[in-house]
């Protein structure tokens, strides 16, 4: 397609050029393209809508949180009594005797895992909820500093076990279903010494960007120096950091005509 990248990277003067067309020609074109569906077939594919299983419900009762695993899929694991007799007893050969007992240790230290998992996965939930007391109180959008290391320190286990509890694991709160990893942010250090969730910041940069004048975006640089007189006294590679994580695109793309 002809200025197909001069298109993507919103080089407008080189189409004007090319096509020989003002400015306005080109804004009517444009307005055009943006009525188009993109994808015109996907009407016509179905497709499975993901549903999320918390692996935790959360809710109070009489002022106080309490923390559930959600175990209505998972069947309670219990070792037949039958094995275990036979283990014990004298009706097998030893060579078979060894081998169910073998078998028998085995399927109880699966159980202990499992029950070891769900102890594991609502302490973490129990030391979240201390550590993130205005978003359990209703104020979602306020997340205080908090690393997997905290975590790990406080409830006395490795951080590796923190971080496979929480990869994928998901809870139902009484604000909605939010996956945990959700809950740990980083941190910086605003002007005056105090240190606040990094979420903060991301907002502010956002809030930044959404009242930006569209014709003339603010460049990386312009940021650093507003977010500076916000309180948030970044480097300019952080500012361009958060910026991709929020996926927003560079101010070259972001400008419209």
């Amino acid at each position: 397609a002809e200025c197909y990248d001069d298109f993507i990277h919103k080089r407008f003067e080189k189409i004007e050029k090319h096509f020989k067309c003002t400015r306005d020609e080109l804004k009517a074109a444009l307005e055009q393209i943006g009525r188009l569906n993109p994808h015109p077939g996907e009407g016509k594919i179905t497709g499975r809508e993901t549903v999320v299983i918390p692996d935790l419900i959360i809710y109070k009762r009489e002022g106080k949180w309490v923390i559930r695993t959600n175990d209505r899929d998972i069947p309670e694991l219990a070792i037949n009594e039958m094995y275990k007799d036979l283990s014990a007893g004298k009706s097998l050969v030893e060579k078979d005797k060894k081998y169910l007992k073998e078998r028998v240790e085995s399927a109880g230290i699966l159980i202990q895992a499992v029950q070891q998992r769900r102890h594991t996965l609502a302490a973490v939930m129990e030391s979240i909820i201390l550590r993130q007391p205005a978003f359990f109180n209703g104020d979602i959008d306020v997340l205080d500093p908090m690393k997997l290391q905290d975590i790990a320190d406080e409830i006395n286990v490795d951080i590796s076990t923190v971080s496979r509890s929480t990869r994928g694991k998901y809870v139902d709160t009484p604000f909605g279903i939010f996956e945990l990893k959700s809950f740990f942010t980083g941190t910086v250090e605003l002007g005056d010494g105090q240190i606040v969730s990094n979420r903060e910041a991301k907002q502010s940069l956002k809030d930044l960007i959404e009242d930006e004048d569209k014709k003339n975006p603010l460049t990386d640089e312009q940021i650093l120096f507003l977010m500076k007189d916000r309180g948030f006294p970044l480097a300019r590679r952080t500012i361009a950091k958060y910026r991709k994580q929020l996926n927003i695109p560079v101010a070259r793309l972001r400008r419209i005509i």
